[in-house]
């Protein structure tokens, strides 16, 4: 039986990137990435640390130049867009360590998501829903959350701006594992507005779980792409840790190209 994600590889990619590089001074960060993400998909980016992963979404958002290569988002270069202007088309990211003002409110802070918002189904309101915990709090200083609660503000704010992709930067880092499936039991009702979600995951059995299909990166360089259902824990591993004999990509019908 076909599933949404599989659907939606009938179209063209939401989002496209070809042949990216990426340098940190003389480091290079992402050498010659390429990766396409379709409409309705959870896409993960997964890796040690060091891999690129973070490297990709900050470039993906605007946040990084990229040496060579181009970002294409729903058929469009965007490659030499500014941040602002690539959340306006949809664009929008959760950053690695939430990145709140703390001495705002949480509802200062999903206001600050609001100011370059889409035409859309997300509000304030409909994040107070989402997270039902939001309303008799929305009061508090962002630094007095847990880190559990600063996520989903983060993640609220985002929605506020109504993505078209959503990035989410290392979702669980620093979070107990009950906190992290409370945030990830959340992804169907994002996606059932229509969002696509590139995310980046440090823990591979997470990603295999939610992803519709997986990246993964070593010291920049891609070394595996598929389904989670197409490739073994042996691949998985190779590819994570740079072991000899590191599978290819799997091939197109399986998780690679539609």
């Amino acid at each position: 039986m076909s599933t949404p994600a599989d659907a939606a590889q009938a179209a063209a990619p939401l989002l496209e990137v070809r042949d990216l590089e990426v340098h940190h001074g003389q480091l290079r960060a992402l050498d010659g990435i390429s990766l396409r993400v379709f409409p309705g998909e959870v896409y993960a980016i997964i890796g040690a640390n060091g891999a690129g992963k973070s490297t990709l979404l900050r470039t993906i958002a605007g946040l990084h130049h990229p040496t060579t290569g181009t970002v294409v988002f729903d058929g469009q270069d965007v490659t030499g867009l500014r941040p602002d202007l690539r959340a306006r088309q949809g664009i929008v990211m959760v950053p690695e360590g939430r990145r709140l003002f703390g001495s705002l409110s949480v509802e200062e802070n999903l206001q600050v998501g609001a100011t370059y918002a889409r035409p859309g189904p997300w509000t304030i309101e409909r994040v107070y829903e989402l997270f039902d915990w939001m309303p008799e709090r929305r009061a508090q200083r962002a630094a007095q959350l847990s880190g559990g609660e600063q996520q989903a503000v983060a993640i609220g704010r985002a929605l506020v701006a109504n993505p078209r992709v959503l990035l989410l930067d290392e979702l669980s880092l620093g979070l107990a594992p009950v906190v992290v499936q409370r945030i990830y039991g959340m992804l169907p009702q994002i996606l059932g507005t229509g969002v696509t979600v590139l995310l980046v995951e440090q823990d591979v059995s997470q990603a295999m779980r939610v992803a519709s299909r997986l990246h993964c990166l070593l010291e920049g360089r891609s070394t595996l792409e598929g389904r989670p259902a197409s490739v073994t824990p042996d691949q998985v591993e190779a590819a994570y840790f740079g072991l000899a004999g590191v599978a290819p990509s799997a091939p197109a019908g399986e998780g690679g190209e539609p």
